[in-house]
C-alpha cells in the first residue's frame, strides 16, 4: 500500500460518505438556512473527496471515480460515524457534525505537514474551506451544548469517531445509492 492511499483513502472515503450523508438534509433541515448551510458543505465534502481520490488515483494508475465509486462496501475505509443516517435526527446529526469536525481538523494539520508537497498543499486548501465547517459546526455545538438529546448524542456517537472495524447496517443502502449512476450507466464519470 502506497503513503497516500495509506493516508488519503480513509480521508476521502470520510468525506465522500459524510457528503451523502449532509445531502440528506436538503430540503428538510429544521431552517432554511440548514437546509442551505448543509447541502454546502454537503457539496464541499464531495469535493474534498475528489480531490483526495485524484491524489491516490495518480499514484496507483487510476482514476477518482474508480476509487469512489467501483469498490465493494468492504473495501471503504470509513468512519463508522460518516456511515450512519441521521435524519431525521437533528441533534444527532449536530453532534456528529461537531465530532467529525474536531476530527477532521486534527487530520488535516497532520497532512499539512506532510513532506509530500502535493499532500500538504491539498489539505491547507482543504483547511481553509473547512475552517466554515468548523465555525458553523462550533455554533451549533454552542447552541444546543445544554440539551440533554444534543449531549447523549455526543457521548454516544464519540467511541465511532476512529472506529473503522465493521460498518453501520445502513452502509449497504447508503453504497447502492452512492454507485448506482456508475454501476448502471458504463462510463459514466464524476
Amino acid at each position: 500500500m502506497s503513503e497516500r492511499e495509506r493516508l488519503l483513502l480513509p480521508i476521502a472515503d470520510d468525506e465522500l460518505v459524510l457528503g451523502w450523508r449532509n445531502s440528506e438534509w436538503t430540503g428538510i433541515a429544521p431552517f432554511l438556512e440548514e437546509d442551505v448551510a448543509f447541502s454546502s458543505i454537503a457539496q464541499n465534502e464531495i469535493g474534498h473527496a475528489r480531490a483526495l481520490y485524484q491524489l491516490v488515483a495518480e499514484e496507483l494508475g487510476t482514476t477518482a471515480d474508480e476509487l469512489a465509486f467501483d469498490r465493494a462496501p468492504d473495501e471503504y475505509r470509513c468512519s463508522r460515524l460518516v456511515e450512519l443516517r441521521l435524519v431525521p435526527d437533528w441533534a444527532r446529526t449536530i453532534a456528529r457534525h461537531h465530532l467529525y469536525e474536531e476530527a477532521d481538523a486534527r487530520r488535516l494539520d497532520a497532512l499539512k505537514a506532510s513532506e509530500d508537497p502535493a499532500v500538504a498543499g491539498l489539505a491547507a486548501k482543504i483547511d481553509r474551506e473547512e475552517a466554515y465547517h468548523r465555525m458553523h459546526a462550533q455554533m451549533w455545538h454552542e447552541r444546543l451544548a445544554h440539551e440533554p438529546r444534543y449531549t447523549e448524542a455526543l457521548e454516544e456517537l464519540r467511541p465511532l469517531v476512529d472506529e473503522r472495524d465493521g460498518y453501520a447496517p445502513e452502509f449497504a443502502e447508503l453504497w447502492e445509492e452512492m454507485t448506482m449512476v456508475r454501476r448502471s450507466v458504463a462510463g459514466a464519470t464524476w
